[in-house]
């Protein structure tokens, strides 16, 4: 009887600790809901692809220059597979299972490697950051592509002044 009791117990505490992070993650989606615009949707006609696809996984967003700040609302907080796309108008983020956004050009402040963002820390500088304006936020989108070989060509592309400002 008394190992029924404990174990009843610690189900029960399992199951507390669970409503308590759902209530908090919900808490948190509100307000930031309140202080950030909703994420920009890709344009009908974006403008031509100029890199070829990247593939991985979308893992989240956060403020800018804190890794562990991450942003949960309208769905940023779902880590998941994603396809980076780079059009003359922007960065899209498509994800499987969850809202994509897209980040217009002239938001993007910069783009780099990273060893660390919410969600994810490694050892070396494997996942692909970019940092871009939402409103008044500045953001970091961090992505951990399959094929790591095509961050320098990425970097160099989302950094160019001519997708920054729209100068052709």
């Amino acid at each position: 009887m008394d190992r029924l009791l404990l174990t009843l117990l610690v189900i029960v505490c399992f199951l507390l600790a669970l409503w308590g992070m759902r209530r908090s993650w919900r808490r948190r989606a509100r307000s930031q809901s309140a202080v950030l615009p909703p994420f920009p949707q890709k344009p009908a006609e974006p403008g031509e692809e100029l890199l070829p696809e990247a593939k991985g996984l979308y893992v989240s967003t956060t403020t800018a220059g804190n890794w562990q700040d991450r942003i949960v609302t309208r769905g940023a907080g779902l880590r998941g597979r994603a396809v980076l796309r780079l059009y003359r108008a922007g960065l899209e983020i498509d994800r499987a299972g969850a809202p994509g956004f897209f980040i217009p050009r002239e938001s993007i402040v910069e783009a780099g490697r990273s060893n660390a963002i919410a969600g994810k820390v490694m050892g070396t500088d494997s996942l692909l950051v970019v940092r871009w304006r939402l409103g008044d936020a500045e953001l970091d989108t961090g992505f951990r592509g399959d094929d790591l070989d095509v961050y320098p060509q990425w970097i160099r592309s989302l950094s160019e002044r001519e997708i920054k400002g729209g100068a052709q």
